[in-house]
């Protein structure tokens, strides 16, 4: 037996319906105030994890805080470091400056003699 596609289109209308009434009646069950506790939930754990982001920001940002005084610290230290060499050799320039001198001194009065 096979049926007619009108009575096919009679079945298909009353599955929706029946499903319509269906949905509606499970929203009624509910009730607005399992939806609002729904939601209310929902808006906690949201609230929550963005709390825990924050925190987590912010620990992020105190590390990279302390990285940075380190970098700092160490770029100091080169600095010191230069400050050294540099005085090393103004001191070996001071040096060789006197040994050039006495050199040419030397080498006068040796030829004066």
């Amino acid at each position: 037996m096979t049926l007619a596609k009108d009575d096919l289109e009679q079945i298909k209308q009353h599955f929706f319906e029946w499903a319509y009434q269906w949905a509606s009646e499970a929203q009624v069950a509910m009730g607005p105030s399992k939806i609002e506790s729904e939601l209310l939930e929902r808006m906690d754990r949201v609230e929550e994890s963005l709390a825990l982001q924050m925190k987590l920001i912010r620990q992020i940002i105190e590390e990279m805080t302390v990285r940075f005084e380190r970098i700092e610290k160490r770029f100091e230290q080169v600095d010191k470091r230069f400050e050294q060499v540099d005085r090393r050799f103004e001191e070996l320039t001071r040096r060789l400056d006197r040994f050039m001198i006495w050199s040419f001194g030397t080498t006068v009065a040796t030829g004066g003699i």
